[in-house]
């Protein structure tokens, strides 16, 4: 089959949706990989090498020229840049996260993170939550929960290695100092009990299990009813306002 090389883009995709030809849909390739490359790119700077990136994107690049139907009448662009966005947020979705939260919520995240960086450069500072809110249509509170969210991407082992250390030991294991508590457990605990009514039933119920019994936020959760997420804003809310009180009394 001639494969003209003067054969304008929409040409080719209309010839391969036609035929299904391996030479013009690797002439496609070729021809829209600078746009792969440019996607790939929006989503680097964090630990993932940007071949890795480039290579996810080729592969969304390739899904979009196959599912694509000139048929339709829209541009393939408009087709394969979702296309080719959705199959880089997938990867990070799916391999790059040390704690995996929701499905919902990881992809919440990325998209707080992609407009977190769109809104930095347009405004030339870092973006409030509200107006993030406001560009993905979302709450404070969802906004907020994403972000927390996002911090469970990657982990630092505490075998690792401090910049600088002059005593030998250069784990970050070894910077962590052990406290002794045990003498003021009884003045917080009296403490505790002055403060408490300021709390709901549910939030002295987390705060039991968390620091009585030492269960785990995600087994707090199991035993509350409530996703790990929602234990751990309980938490933050909890404390807030015993330190309110604390310094109101």
């Amino acid at each position: 089959m001639l494969l003209p090389t003067a054969r304008t883009d929409e040409e080719c995709l209309l010839a391969f949706a036609e035929t299904r030809d391996e030479q013009l849909r690797e002439m496609l390739v070729a021809r829209y990989l600078p746009l792969a490359r440019s996607i790939a790119r929006r989503y680097a700077g964090g630990a993932e090498p940007l071949e890795d990136l480039v290579q996810v994107a080729s592969m969304g690049l390739l899904k979009a020229i196959d599912r694509f139907d000139p048929a339709r009448g829209v541009a393939f662009s408009s087709f394969a840049v979702p296309t080719i966005a959705g199959e880089v947020r997938r990867y990070f979705r799916d391999r790059c996260w040390a704690v995996r939260p929701p499905r919902d919520l990881q992809d919440r995240a990325l998209a707080v993170e992609r407009h977190v960086a769109e809104l930095t450069n347009r405004l030339g500072r870092s973006p409030t939550v509200r107006q993030i809110g406001q560009a993905l249509e979302l709450s404070d509170e969802d906004v907020l929960e994403a972000m927390e969210a996002s911090r469970a991407a990657s982990a630092t082992s505490l075998s690792a290695s401090r910049a600088t250390d002059e005593d030998g030991d250069n784990t970050l294991e070894a910077a962590i100092g052990v406290e002794e508590d045990g003498f003021e457990t009884a003045e917080q605990r009296v403490m505790y009990e002055q403060l408490a009514p300021c709390l709901t039933a549910r939030e002295r119920e987390v705060l039991r299990l968390r620091f009585e019994a030492d269960l785990t936020q995600e087994e707090i959760g199991k035993r509350v009813g409530v996703s790990q997420m929602q234990v751990s804003r309980v938490l933050r809310q909890a404390l807030a306002k015993l330190a309110a009180e604390a310094c109101s009394s």
